[in-house]
């Protein structure tokens, strides 16, 4: 499960990608991500519908991501040129649109199994999220069922938590105190 690997190294990984301009393929591991952050989260599939609010959410917010030195990756399960072709499609058709981030394909998946949200039968994952720190440490994880979004505020909230490091309670924000 996610949630213990929480303080350990995150699984490495290595998968194909399409830009978030749709043009481009290439490959991403862990290893590029060595000495940043990253923020990398599971959608269930392409061309859905609580997806698409998720990944313009955390494009719309992507300088705020960018300012904390966090990079953004999002993955699936689909191949990367299902994301190409899902990036290129009119918004007006179901399509994402272009975005800031690259998208991760995930066929083999391995990665959403080593990362422990796989869900076998449908062969896709859960909406899992983690923030693997600069040294590739997991630092925080969630993971949410198929039909319910995340919190892109919360994911900035958590990220400025754990740079901020301290003990930090319920609801805190940047500027607060620590216990």
């Amino acid at each position: 499960m996610a949630e213990r690997m929480v303080g350990l190294k995150a699984p490495s990984f290595e998968m194909n990608t399409v830009d978030g301009e749709g043009k481009n393929f290439g490959r991403v591991s862990l290893e590029d991500y060595k000495g940043k952050w990253l923020v990398m989260f599971f959608y269930p599939l392409d061309f859905t519908f609580v997806c698409p609010t998720e990944i313009r959410g955390y494009n719309t917010k992507i300088d705020e991501f960018k300012k904390l030195g966090a990079e953004i990756l999002g993955v699936s399960t689909d191949s990367e040129h299902s994301h190409k072709a899902w990036i290129n499609a009119a918004e007006a058709h179901g399509g994402l649109g272009k975005l800031a981030f690259p998208l991760a394909s995930d066929m083999t998946q391995r990665v959403a199994r080593d990362y422990g949200i796989l869900v076998e039968e449908a062969g896709i994952a859960l909406r899992g999220l983690f923030i693997i720190d600069p040294e590739g440490v997991l630092r925080y994880s969630v993971v949410h069922d198929l039909n319910v979004g995340r919190s892109v505020d919360e994911t900035l909230r958590v990220l400025q938590a754990l740079k901020h490091g301290g003990l930090c309670p319920i609801d805190w924000q940047p500027g607060e105190e620590t216990l």
